[in-house]
Parts: C-alpha cells; structure tokens; sequence
C-alpha cells in the first residue's frame, strides 16, 4: 500500500499535523480499522535524505594565544576545535565546512588524515585571531583580529547535509539571516552566540548586541552563551529568566554555562542544572566554549538527555583546559571524570 493511500485511510483526529515539517525527527500514530493495525511514521525529510549526523561550518583561523606563562601560536577557530575533538570520539558521521586561506591548507589535510570528511573553499587570507589572558584564571581575555575573510554564501553552503548544523560563527558577519534560514530548512542548526555578539572595529573585537538576533533566532533549535552573553543578548542577569528570553524568542533548547559553576539547560519547559568538574591545571581556555558543544551535541545526537549531555561536555572541558589546542584525549577518559566526580559527590565531597 503506498504512502499517499495508507494516510488517507487514517481518521482525521489521527492524522498528525505540523505547522513546520522539521520540528519532530519521528512520529508514530496507530489505529485500528476493521481490525487492522496500521502504523505510520513521519520522518522528517532531512533524516531520510542527510548524510551526516552532525555538521559544522566555520572559518579555521591562524590564533595567537598569550597567558601570563606562555604564548603559543596554532590554528583555531570553532570549526578547528570541532573537528578535532570530535576525531576522537565518532568522526564518522560528521561533515567539515570549512574555509582558509592558502598557506593553511596543509591544516586541512591534518584533518582529512582523521577520518573527517571537509568540505573547504580557499580564500584569499585566514582569519586571524590574537587571544590575550590578563589573569591566571584566564577569565579576562583581549582579543584582536588581523585579518578577516568573506562570510558564507548560500552558493557554497549547499554542500552542508546533516541531521544538526552547528554554526562556528568568529564574527557577527560571518553568517547572515538569509543563511540561517536556509540551513534551517537542511537540518537543526545550532550555535554559540559568542560570535555574533562580536565586531571588529580598527582590530579591536568589540562585544556588540546582535541586531538581528530576534528574526535568526527563530531559526534556531539549540543556542550556548555564558553569563556575559546572556547578559548582553537578552539584558537580563537571572539565569532563568534569560533562558526563558531565548525560549520565547525561538530557541528550543537553551545552554548556558557559568565555568567554574556549572551550567543551565532549559528545554521542554524543564531546567536541568549540570555540575562543572574540577581542573587539575587550568592552562588554556581558549576553545573551551566550543569543545562544550561537541561534546553536548555529540552526545544529543546519540539520544542522551540534557543532564547526561551536559555533564559529558563539562568533562571534556575539564580535560581541554588542562592543555593548550585542542581536545585531545578519548571517550573512556571523558567516562572517567564523570565517573570520579560522581563518587566524591556520593561521599559528600563537594565538586
């Protein structure tokens, strides 16, 4: 029996109805008619056809990053800490849309060698950020860049093809509206709001409100910040009420991270506190952000819950944090922090 036939079969008060065809991955009705049971699945369009589970589209950059210790300059950029964090988890299923310039281009092939498939188009310079940390804490940081490139067109982002679209945004300009819309038609596109509340003015990067934030917003499904972030997108300083701001504005699921404190999810009308783990050594935080959301998202798109989705990514930044670049250790490594901590938790120790 073919589809069209088996749905005009259903009664009408079982027939599923959606206002937007993306909203649900699967949905499943039965009835009964002349004691038959008919069973009819819903798949939304992009899990038949998407090649990838997860994707993410961002400029790979050339960083400098001073500390009070050391300075180390390496690449950088979301799409970089993305990709090769999550070479060693799963990189299967993940796609790499990427971008530089082309004396960078051997730090593509280093990833490619991972097993990520990437998708890159040559531009005429890298992005080029300076990251300057003025405490040994690393929570005050300065920032310059020296060199920008052309932001993503909708021409180039066709090749993007995965369940979940993760936008490595550096800079308020590298994605417009008009992308974000139409990612959102391909898959569930997520981000860090870090970028789009950042602009470049003679070098500097200058925190900025992002103008546009209630038209893109909408287009959304999942949205990090920290606590200056928050701040600065929704002007509210109550974790809470911030969330349920973004909520109100289109966000379905609401992260917001608070370092040392841990972190807040708000989705499906329920807040989840996630606890943050303790740091050996703290010796480079640069990244830190987006190494959260591979690990939150990774383990999201394996079908864990918020609470177990966060805690993994809490432990993946303890382990980033102790080491400059990338993420660079295994699951059982990120099983094990969660591990320990929940035992000190089960003697009362406090994390």
């Amino acid at each position: 029996m073919k589809w069209h036939n088996l749905e005009k079969q259903m009664p009408t008060s079982s027939k599923i109805m959606h206002s937007n065809p993306y909203e649900s991955c699967l949905k499943i009705r039965r009835y009964v008619k002349k004691n038959t049971i008919f069973v009819l699945r819903i798949i939304e369009l992009r899990d038949i056809m998407a090649k990838y589970r997860l994707c993410c589209i961002g400029f790979i950059t050339r960083d400098k990053v001073v500390t009070p210790q050391e300075t180390v300059c390496m690449p950088g950029g979301t799409a970089y800490y993305f990709a090769r964090a999550i070479s060693h988890l799963q990189p299967e299923g993940f796609q790499l849309v990427t971008a530089v310039g082309e004396d960078d281009l051997s730090v593509v092939e280093d990833i490619r060698k991972l097993g990520i498939d990437v998708v890159c188009r040559t531009a005429p310079q890298s992005v080029c950020f300076e990251n300057i940390y003025h405490s040994v804490n690393q929570s005050d940081r300065t920032q310059r860049v020296t060199a920008v490139a052309a932001p993503f067109g909708l021409e180039e982002l066709k090749v993007a093809d995965a369940e979940v679209i993760h936008l490595g945004s550096l800079l308020q300009s590298d994605f417009s509206v008009e992308v974000i819309k139409h990612l959102a038609t391909r898959g569930k596109v997520t981000a860090d709001v870090q970028g789009f509340l950042r602009e470049v003015q003679q070098e500097a990067v200058m925190p900025v409100d992002w103008t546009e934030k209630r038209e893109a917003l909408r287009y959304i499904h999942t949205l990090k910040a920290n606590r200056d972030e928050m701040l600065t997108i929704t002007g509210c300083e109550e974790p809470h009420e911030a969330a349920l701001i973004l909520a109100d504005w289109g966000v379905k699921e609401v992260v917001l991270t608070f370092d040392e404190e841990g972190s807040l999810i708000y989705t499906r009308g329920e807040f989840t506190e996630v606890p943050a783990y303790p740091t050996a050594k703290l010796i480079d935080a640069t990244g830190c952000g987006d190494t959260y959301m591979v690990g939150y998202l990774y383990q999201r798109s394996l079908g864990a819950s918020p609470y177990e989705a966060g805690c993994f990514a809490a432990a993946m930044c303890t382990i980033k944090l102790q080491g400059f670049g990338p993420f660079n250790a295994n699951e059982q490594a990120v099983r094990q922090i969660m591990s320990s901590s929940s035992s000190l938790e089960k003697l009362g120790i406090k994390i």
